[in-house]
């Protein structure tokens, strides 16, 4: 079975051979290929060689096409508030925030996600991804979630502050934001994404109350926009943290697979979600695939499959460590591998 036919089948809720596994590894796949990562992160080449290496080497369900937080503000406002490093992902300096004065706004224009920038260069990966792995391989593309990219632009700590004492502004900029992912995950969808994931981190920054009143209308206007036009594309939300009080809001939007991350009590999560969600994740990037031993890492992916049950896509929920030794990351896959979604044994 392909990785496409798995995780859609996996979704749908039908017979898969076996788990699904999605493991994130950007860094790590980076790492495994040789690659440095500011490379991995500038050049889609490089990111599709280290992509097409971990899933072959792996034998991961996906090619994933997060690198970094900067791609969307580059185009947007400019590299200003971005620090480069040798071996790791670009960085928003929150002192040099680009939208750290509010009347920048005003001046802010949708990007061109095939403008030739850093957008583009996630498009031209995934063109490569697509050539490359014919067209049974999953392919995610990668999408800021309007809080992540508000949070970006205008600094996290500033943008919680802003909930209070300037709303109006608050929402004005979700919306922008939700507007650059709304123009880029077309474009990511014509290059030979078969998924398309919204990555809202900070999400988990903010309590039920806010999340109701100012995030959720714009998650729900892209996701609902998504599966209006793309029938076909799988819709993915990964929130990093604890997002066990936002689950009750979180079910009602139009998502296929959400990524729970490891600090998130999974029992809760799954206990609002319902049954019926494909919950991906949960097994510790830090005590279990960093620190722990295969035998380990095992038993935790055993756990996540019992309490997520058949609705259930193997993998940590965030983003694995590039320290992360290969034999704990082949123990993730032997579990997926060894398990249908309804056993256990």
């Amino acid at each position: 079975m392909t990785s496409i036919e798995r995780v859609r089948r996996a979704v749908r809720g039908e017979m898969v051979d076996h788990l699904p596994a999605q493991p994130m590894g950007m860094m790590f796949s980076a790492r495994h290929a040789g690659i440095p990562f500011i490379d991995y992160t500038k050049d889609g080449r490089k990111m599709a060689e280290a992509q097409l290496k971990f899933a072959e080497d792996f034998g991961v369900d996906c090619l994933l096409t997060c690198s970094d937080p900067a791609r969307e503000v580059i185009d947007i406002a400019g590299e200003g508030s971005v620090d480069w490093f040798v071996d790791q992902g670009p960085a928003i300096n929150e002192e040099r925030a680009s939208l750290r004065d509010k009347l920048r706004f005003k001046t802010f224009k949708l990007p061109d996600p095939l403008g030739g920038g850093r957008m583009h260069d996630r498009v031209k990966s995934i063109e490569i991804m697509r050539r490359e792995a014919g067209p049974d391989v999953s392919i995610v593309g990668w999408i800021e979630g309007p809080l992540a990219l508000a949070a970006e632009l205008r600094g996290v700590n500033t943008i919680m502050l802003d909930f209070g004492d300037d709303p109006q502004f608050a929402r004005d900029l979700l919306r922008f934001t939700a507007d650059v992912a709304l123009a880029y995950a077309p474009a990511q969808i014509a290059a030979g994404a078969d998924t398309i994931a919204m990555s809202d981190a900070a999400a988990s920054l903010i309590g039920p109350q806010i999340y109701e009143e100012f995030l959720w209308p714009e998650q729900m206007r892209v996701m609902a926009t998504l599966r209006d036009r793309f029938p076909h594309v799988l819709r993915r939300l990964h929130m990093c943290g604890r997002t066990d009080p936002l689950a009750p809001m979180m079910r009602e939007l139009p998502i296929d697979i959400y990524e729970i991350d490891f600090p998130a009590d999974l029992r809760t999560v799954r206990e609002r979600l319902g049954p019926d969600k494909v919950i991906a994740g949960n097994v510790s990037t830090i005590t279990d695939l960093l620190q722990g031993t295969p035998e380990q890492v095992y038993e935790a992916c055993r756990r996540c499959h019992e309490i997520c049950g058949s609705a259930h896509i193997v993998s940590a929920g965030c983003e694995m460590s590039p320290l992360t030794p290969p034999e704990n990351l082949r123990a993730m896959m032997a579990y997926a591998r060894d398990h249908k979604p309804g056993k256990l044994g």
